[in-house]
């Protein structure tokens, strides 16, 4: 009998249900449209919520109880415009070629069973392998550092038609992970961002917390900040202090 059928794993499921709805950055209106637990506790999870720092909530509340002992993320953000997969791969093959960051990296393109090569530089020290399936960037590839491939999937998560990325990039050689290469992520992911005045922004990191403070201009560039820094790869939660700076 599989797990979500017995009382225990239905009562998991109920509890799940009730941390969800008492989650309040997931919003009154928060509902899942599927939660199944299978007879290993892997939880089948499928919603769409409205920004990346939702999903990555949703999921950090899934994981918490004890029984579920991995989750299939279907977790889906509801797109800032309707794109289809066409439009965000050129997208896509816009910000990864031109961005002088990636260039050196052997940069390709898959649609399906075919595959185009956007750029074959003669010696890459790296590669970039990108594919959208209903919204879906999926990255693949090898690079040499675990910033870069941070940066190269925030830049998936600026397209406003992506309504998920799953960056399964290799990092080689292995290098370890940690709050400095965290915060040295969300420090050049915030310079890229050519509406924020990075400079009056500090990042620090305890382990997957990134805590913004500093000043900037607006209410509208405070929130960009706190959104840029939930799309870097490794960040679990994002405290913004910045406070608006009047006058200045």
């Amino acid at each position: 009998m599989a797990h979500k059928e017995t009382e225990e794993g239905l009562a998991v499921l109920n509890d799940l249900r009730a941390a969800l709805k008492s989650e309040t950055r997931l919003g009154t209106s928060f509902n899942p449209d599927r939660l199944e637990l299978d007879a290993d506790g892997v939880l089948i999870f499928e919603a769409e919520v409205e920004t990346v720092a939702q999903k990555k909530v949703a999921l950090e509340t899934a994981a918490a109880p004890p029984e579920i002992t991995g989750i299939v993320d279907r977790v889906r953000v509801a797109p800032a415009d309707q794109m289809g997969d066409a439009e965000i791969r050129a997208h896509l093959r816009a910000a990864y070629s031109q961005d002088p960051a990636l260039a050196g990296l052997k940069i390709r393109e898959y649609r399906g069973a075919g595959c185009e090569t956007i750029s074959d530089p003669p010696d890459p020290h790296g590669s970039i392998d990108y594919e959208v399936v209903d919204g879906i960037v999926t990255l693949n590839g090898t690079l040499c550092g675990l910033t870069t491939k941070r940066y190269i999937g925030v830049l998936a998560w600026w397209i406003p038609g992506s309504r998920d990325v799953i960056n399964g990039m290799a990092v080689e050689p292995d290098e370890e992970d940690g709050a400095d290469k965290i915060a040295g992520a969300v420090h050049l992911v915030l310079e890229k961002n050519p509406y924020l005045d990075a400079a009056q922004v500090k990042v620090g990191v305890r382990t997957r917390t990134v805590r913004l403070t500093g000043f900037l201009s607006s209410e509208l560039q405070r929130e960009m900040a706190e959104n840029d820094a939930w799309c870097v790869f490794g960040v679990d939660t994002v405290i913004n202090e910045i406070e608006i700076a009047i006058g200045k």
